[in-house]
């Protein structure tokens, strides 16, 4: 498993559109392997995700099984500056196989926190529609529903750092929330319209079942992998248990 960090020259016109193409940048991504990770969900697949802010610039951040070459990217997007290498990459094994029971990490993640729901003049029996949740309340639920299964746990605010009675229980934020809506590719056999809402969750968790965690960092988290969403990154916290 490899971990690449891209910084895109987001000065040049051309980058700034592909990367406000999830559809494009689903193609960039996925051109960059020379050997394909493998689609049928036996093993990890490929994740990206867009960070951008007023510090850092704007960052593509890439999880894949596979070393990538970002050549092409770099074509696309450009370098930060002439003296500067476009990306670096990781090797995330060994960062992977460290993780223990009981450690605790700052991390953000990307998703697009969904449920479904039937409208009345669906008949029973017949399939639900997907529906993005849109309060921050309901997209914190989201995640924390998924928590245990995905081998972790938002950390818990004590009370006396509460602000409000209810629904500041976690050290957790919702933030950027973008609804999104672009075409499909001309070779997608289905034709509609994609529509998706990418929220970024930004927080302390503690892990709790090291194996799940280790698959949930190298297989996404929730819908919509394809388009930028599911990555979950880890940074170390002061202070940590």
């Amino acid at each position: 498993m490899y971990l690449t960090r891209f910084r895109v020259n987001t000065a040049r016109s051309d980058a700034r559109r592909l990367l406000d193409s999830p559809h494009r940048m689903h193609g960039a991504v996925n051109a960059s392997f020379p050997t394909p990770p493998s689609r049928d969900g036996s093993g990890p697949r490929v994740l990206w995700r867009v960070d951008s802010d007023g510090t850092s610039g704007t960052l593509l951040y890439i999880v894949s099984p596979n070393r990538p070459d970002l050549t092409h990217l770099v074509e696309q997007a450009g370098w930060p500056a002439s003296d500067e290498a476009g990306w670096a990459t990781f090797a995330y094994e060994d960062f992977l196989a460290a993780l223990h029971p009981g450690d605790t990490w700052g991390f953000r993640l990307t998703a697009n926190p969904v449920h479904n729901v039937r409208h009345e003049y669906v008949k029973a029996g017949e399939r639900t529609k997907r529906a993005a949740h849109r309060t921050p309340r309901h997209q914190m639920d989201w995640l924390l529903k998924r928590q245990e299964g995905a081998g972790f746990e938002i950390v818990r605010k004590p009370v006396e750092r509460r602000l409000l009675p209810e629904g500041d229980e976690h050290e957790l934020i919702v933030r950027d929330q973008i609804p999104l809506q672009f075409r499909r590719s001309p070779a997608e056999p289905r034709k509609d319209d994609v529509q998706i809402t990418k929220v970024t969750f930004d927080g302390r968790l503690r892990v709790t079942e090291p194996d799940l965690f280790r698959r949930t960092l190298t297989h996404g988290l929730g819908k919509a992998k394809a388009y930028g969403c599911g990555l979950m990154t880890l940074a170390p916290v002061r202070g940590a248990e």
